[in-house]
C-alpha cells in the first residue's frame, strides 16, 4: 500500500523501499506529494511510487553495496518523466517501460504528478542474461513479441491479478521471465534508434510531435529549436504539420493547454495555483494563458476547476 509523506520522510522511505537515492521538491514545497509502498509478488518486490518532486537522483556507486543490487524495471503508470543515465536520457509516458542500473548515477525528473511501479531485478542476473556490451538502461520497446509479453506481465502484477495464484516460491520465476524478456526489448529500441537520421514524412512528423511532448513545460520550445533538434529546416517542420492539416504553433498551444486542464482538474492539484500550473506547462503569461485557455475550452480556468472538481 501507498502511504502518504512530508518531502523529509518521504526521501527517508525512498531510501528504505529503493535505496541511497536523494530528492528536491518542485518550486513550491508546500504542495509537495509524495506516497512510497513496497509491494511482494510471490517474492517478487515491486516499490509503488507517487510523487511532484522536482528531481530524484542517485550518485554513481561501486556496486557492492547491499542496495546496489537490483536494476529497476520501471513502468511509468501515470504522468511523464525524464530518465537519465550516463549521459543519455529517455522521456517516459504512461505505458512506457525502462530499465535503470542501481549502481550508476542516474536522475528522474518528474515532470508534474507521476506515478510509477520499479521492480526489483536482481542486478548479477540481469548482467549474466544480457551481452556484456549491451547497455543497460534505456527505453524498453513493446513493438516486439518481448515488449508485448512484458507489458501484459508487468500489468498483471501491478494490478495484483496475480494475487491468489502464484505460490511464493513463483517470485523467482517471475523474475526470470521479465530478465529473458529484457534483452529483445532492449535490442529493439537502440535498433530503430539508428533509424533517426533517415527518418521522412509521416515519421518524421510523430518524431516531432514526441519531442514537443517531451518538452512542453520549456518555455523556450519554438518552431526554431525543434527543427534545430530534428536537424530539419524551419520550412520542413512547417510542412510536416500542415501535411496533416494543423501548424506546428497551434500544435504546441493545444498540447499545453490539455496538459494545464489535466492538471486543473486533478483533485491531488487543487492547492496548487492557477498561474503555477501555467507556468508548469510553458506559458510565461497568465494572462494570456487565461484567455487562450477560455478561448480554447469556452470557459475560464477557474470555472473549468471549479466544474471539473465539483463534478
Amino acid at each position: 500500500m501507498l502511504a502518504s509523506h512530508s518531502f523529509s520522510s518521504w526521501v527517508g522511505a525512498l531510501q528504505g523501499v529503493c535505496g541511497r537515492f536523494d530528492a528536491r521538491p518542485a518550486r513550491n514545497p508546500a504542495l509537495f506529494i509524495g506516497e512510497v509502498g513496497l509491494q511482494d509478488y510471490a517474492g517478487l518486490e515491486v516499490a509503488q511510487i507517487r510523487t511532484n518532486a522536482g528531481l530524484i537522483s542517485r550518485q554513481s556507486t561501486t556496486a557492492d553495496h547491499d542496495d546496489d543490487r537490483h536494476c529497476f524495471l520501471i513502468v511509468q503508470r501515470s504522468g511523464h518523466a525524464r530518465l537519465s543515465q550516463d549521459g543519455e536520457s529517455v522521456e517516459l509516458a504512461p505505458g512506457d517501460m525502462a530499465l535503470l542500473d542501481s549502481a550508476g548515477a542516474c536522475e528522474i525528473v518528474p515532470h508534474g504528478l507521476i506515478e510509477h511501479a520499479s521492480f526489483h531485478l536482481c542486478r548479477e542476473e540481469v548482467y549474466r542474461h544480457l551481452p556484456a556490451q549491451q547497455r543497460k538502461f534505456g527505453k524498453l520497446s513493446q513493438n516486439c513479441a518481448s515488449g508485448r509479453l512484458m507489458r501484459l506481465l508487468v500489468e498483471q502484477i501491478c494490478a495484483g491479478d496475480l494475487h491468489g495464484c502464484a505460490a511464493q516460491q513463483e517470485g523467482l520465476a517471475l523474475q526470470e521471465a521479465l530478465i529473458a524478456l529484457l534483452g529483445p526489448t532492449l535490442r529493439h529500441t537502440a535498433g530503430l534508434a539508428g533509424l533517426d537520421e533517415g527518418l521522412h514524412g509521416p515519421c518524421l512528423g510523430e518524431q516531432a510531435r514526441q519531442l514537443i511532448q517531451q518538452s512542453l513545460n520549456e518555455p523556450s520550445l519554438t518552431p526554431v529549436s525543434l527543427a534545430g533538434q530534428l536537424n530539419i529546416s524551419v520550412r520542413q517542420l512547417y510542412r510536416l504539420f500542415e501535411e496533416q492539416g494543423d501548424s506546428v504553433c497551434r500544435f504546441i498551444q493545444r498540447s499545453r493547454l490539455k496538459r494545464s486542464a489535466a492538471d486543473l482538474s486533478n483533485p491531488h492539484l487543487r492547492n496548487e495555483s492557477i498561474t503555477d500550473i501555467a507556468f508548469k506547462w510553458g506559458f510565461t503569461d497568465s494572462a494570456h494563458f487565461s484567455r487562450t485557455f477560455k478561448k480554447h475550452f469556452e470557459q475560464s480556468p477557474r470555472d473549468f476547476r471549479a466544474r471539473s472538481l465539483n463534478a
